[in-house]
């Protein structure tokens, strides 16, 4: 299948950057994950979720410091199972408890970034967790792409199945439960959504910017959208743009690529802000 994409590249997209396989299975990459991005973060900004995605962040760090604890779990594993444990519970306590949303997210937050810390800092050395702190995206395999691929085809699946009930909730979470909507489950699997992509995407864009990759784009698209549909799709695009545009900067201009494409991001964001009276007259 790579090699497919590999000949297809070659002769559709004759550029100096995709000399390299490498660029090649990093654009991949990104024309697979930042739709993710694009589509899950509608719902984030819509729904004042920042503050929970951030936490995400917080989690994956703590279980990418388990799954180095342990040594024979795969760090990438145990950051999976550990953020998939992490957003349930947060999404669970809130709705069961009476404190406030903030009050629990920065609870569970705090806690993990300070049990990560602890671990992590077992043994007096922080450089091999550099690299999840920061991302490389140029350092993506097959392997990884065959992963993005099925947990793409994954998320658009369920994307399909629940986006008019997490739409409903987000109006009114009364309204959903009185048309016989189950809200917990489908805000569990909304929430199950975002840690998956959140915690395969770290070891690529980096824990310190994750959170910005999904507020961003969906952020700029809400400036300059006044409907449903056109939000989604301007979301996605501006995405897949931030990702591509950032790929290919951080070729020439040596800088990380991560980096580079959520400063393409926000800069997308500022020019609707700027623009946003336009588009709404």
């Amino acid at each position: 299948m790579l090699d497919l994409w590999y000949e297809l590249t070659t002769i559709l997209l004759p550029f100096q950057w995709l000399d390299h396989n490498f660029m090649k299975n990093a654009l991949l990459a990104v024309l697979l994950v930042t739709p993710l991005f694009g589509l899950l973060g509608t719902m984030v900004v819509s729904n004042r979720m920042v503050f929970f995605s951030d936490s995400l962040g917080h989690g994956a760090f703590t279980g990418i410091a388990i799954g180095v604890l342990l040594g024979g779990i795969k760090p990438l594993t145990a950051l999976v199972l550990f953020s998939l444990f992490f957003s349930i519970a947060i999404t669970v306590i809130k709705n069961k408890s009476s404190v406030s949303t903030d009050t629990i997210i920065g609870v569970f937050s705090s806690t993990a970034i300070a049990l990560g810390l602890m671990i992590m800092s077992h043994g007096g050395s922080f450089a091999k967790f550099s690299s999840y702190l920061i991302g490389d995206l140029l350092s993506i395999t097959p392997v990884d792409i065959g992963m993005l691929f099925g947990v793409f085809i994954g998320i658009v699946l369920l994307w399909l199945v629940i986006f008019n009930k997490i739409l409903v909730i987000s109006i009114n979470p009364s309204l959903a439960a009185s048309r016989g909507i189950n809200t917990l489950l489908v805000e569990i699997l909304f929430s199950s959504a975002l840690a998956i992509v959140v915690a395969i995407s770290i070891q690529w864009v980096g824990l310190l910017i994750i959170n910005s990759m999904l507020v961003l784009p969906a952020a700029a698209a809400r400036n300059v959208t006044s409907n449903v549909r056109q939000y989604h799709l301007v979301s996605v695009l501006f995405a897949i743009f931030a990702g591509v545009a950032g790929l290919i900067l951080s070729y020439y201009w040596n800088t990380a690529t991560g980096a580079t494409i959520i400063l393409v991001a926000a800069m997308l964001f500022f020019t609707t802000f700027l623009l946003r009276n336009h588009f709404i007259e």
